[in-house]
């Protein structure tokens, strides 16, 4: 066996294409089509099922796969260990986020994060395979490229520090010129014969998005979006109504809230990073960094509108 065909092979599993596996190993399909072959002839074993949609693999293909993460998991990050070891509290620390999260949540807190570590360099990376809504998928190492995520819905792969950080909640906005042409919905009953501008199908039907796709049945789809920021535009133009992270829209002076997350509900806010690599001082530096940016931002995450003080207890005065 060539031990290089396995590489290719994880780049197909992973990109579900040939031509997506090319792209990413910088080689042409041929040259991916043949390495995948000998690897089957190798084996004696029929690892895709080519089909019109893509290569989808064989139950031989994901006992493959199985034996194979682990190995590629050590193996894609050992650039990153070496060049971490006896950095101390300095060094670089790749950070995955969605674009609402880098822009809205660890963008303005940065500041104090470059005083607090001026020999740390944060690379920020809006990477939609670590950050989109649902379940990473099993193939393809979500940390493969990144030392820490910042992602919505809880993953599932093992071999990672997770933890639960916070609550990104929804609303449904729309502009005031829409709603007083169209009107204003106040219970979803109402949203009959309204334009509404949505998730794509394939979106994992957690929190907001499967609120949506409940709003859909009675209401005319203008426009689907997987970008929260083009889903705000759109709705800017009087495209319809949209779910949108109140983050980013109870800030827009342009939007109005139509229902809040009480309604529409929230996503969770995973923290992940791999177990050995939470172990260094610069990479636990932004992993506490980010809990701290998700405590301060809390209230406008979680779509409330004043912070919540608590006032401390004085004893009580007896009669």
């Amino acid at each position: 066996m060539d031990w290089d065909d396995l590489r290719y092979f994880l780049a197909v599993a992973g990109a579900g294409s040939l031509s997506g596996a090319a792209q990413q190993l910088g080689v042409n399909t041929t040259t991916v089509l043949r390495r995948v072959a000998s690897l089957e002839d190798d084996l004696g074993a029929r690892l895709f099922e080519r089909e019109r949609t893509g290569y989808r693999l064989t139950a031989a293909g994901e006992k493959l796969v199985e034996a194979l993460e682990p190995v590629d998991r050590r193996l894609s990050a050992l650039p990153r260990d070496f060049a971490a070891s006896g950095s101390g509290s300095e060094g670089a620390v790749r950070l995955a986020a969605s674009e609402v999260l880098a822009a809205s949540l660890i963008a303005p807190e940065l500041p104090a994060f470059r005083a607090a570590h001026p020999g740390l360099e944060l690379e920020l990376i809006t990477d939609p395979r670590v950050a989109a809504i649902g379940a990473v998928p099993r193939i393809g190492n979500p940390l493969r490229d990144v030392d820490v995520a910042l992602r919505a819905a809880r993953p599932t792969q093992g071999d990672m520090l997770m933890r639960k950080v916070g609550d990104m909640a929804y609303g449904l906005y729309a502009t005031p010129s829409y709603l007083a042409a169209k009107g204003r919905p106040g219970q979803m009953s109402d949203l009959a014969e309204h334009d509404v501008i949505g998730f794509p199908r394939g979106e994992t039907p957690l929190g907001p998005v499967w609120w949506m796709s409940r709003a859909e049945k009675s209401s005319r789809v203008t426009f689907r979006s997987s970008s929260a920021a083009a889903r705000a535009e759109a709705a800017r133009h009087d495209l319809g109504l949209t779910a949108l992270p109140c983050l980013i829209a109870d800030r827009d002076r342009t939007l109005e809230r139509v229902f809040g997350p009480d309604l529409l509900g929230a996503l969770e806010l995973w923290l992940m990073a791999r177990n050995d690599l939470a172990q260094l001082a610069h990479v636990r530096a932004v992993m506490e960094f980010l809990v701290e940016a998700v405590k301060r931002h809390r209230a406008p995450l979680e779509g409330r509108s004043h912070e919540v003080t608590e006032l401390p207890s004085k004893p009580l005065k007896s009669p």
